[in-house]
C-alpha cells in the first residue's frame, strides 16, 4: 500500500468550522474516495499555525489522480474554499511531504 503525506493551510479562526464540516462529510464523498482506492485517510491540525497535515494510504492501482475531475470532489472543494488557502479551481493548496523516516 502506498502512503503519502501533505500539508494544507487553514485561514485564521476557522478550525471549528473545518472540524464541523468534516464531522458531517458527505457520504458520496467518502464513497468516491474509497472507490478511488484511498484508505486510512487522516488529517491533523496544528492549531498554532493553522497547518493541516494529511496522511493517505492508497491501494495499488488507485485512481486518486482522477479525483479532481469528479463533480463531487469539485463541489467539496467549493464547499471548503472559504476556510482554506486554495488554487483558482478551489482545490486546496497542497504541499507534498517527503518521507525521511519510517518504522513498522
Amino acid at each position: 500500500m502506498e502512503e503519502i503525506a501533505f500539508t494544507m493551510q487553514l485561514k485564521s479562526g476557522v478550525a471549528a468550522e473545518y472540524q464541523r464540516r468534516h464531522d458531517e462529510i458527505w457520504p458520496e464523498l467518502t464513497e468516491l474516495l474509497a472507490v478511488a482506492g484511498i484508505r486510512d485517510y487522516s488529517i491533523y491540525l496544528d492549531r498554532a499555525s493553522g497547518t493541516l497535515f494529511a496522511v493517505q494510504k492508497r491501494l495499488p492501482g488507485h485512481t486518486a489522480d482522477e479525483l479532481p475531475a469528479q463533480a463531487i470532489m469539485q463541489r467539496w472543494w467549493a464547499h471548503m474554499a472559504d476556510l482554506m488557502e486554495t488554487n483558482p479551481d478551489n482545490s486546496p493548496v497542497v504541499k507534498q511531504l517527503e518521507r525521511v523516516f519510517h518504522q513498522e
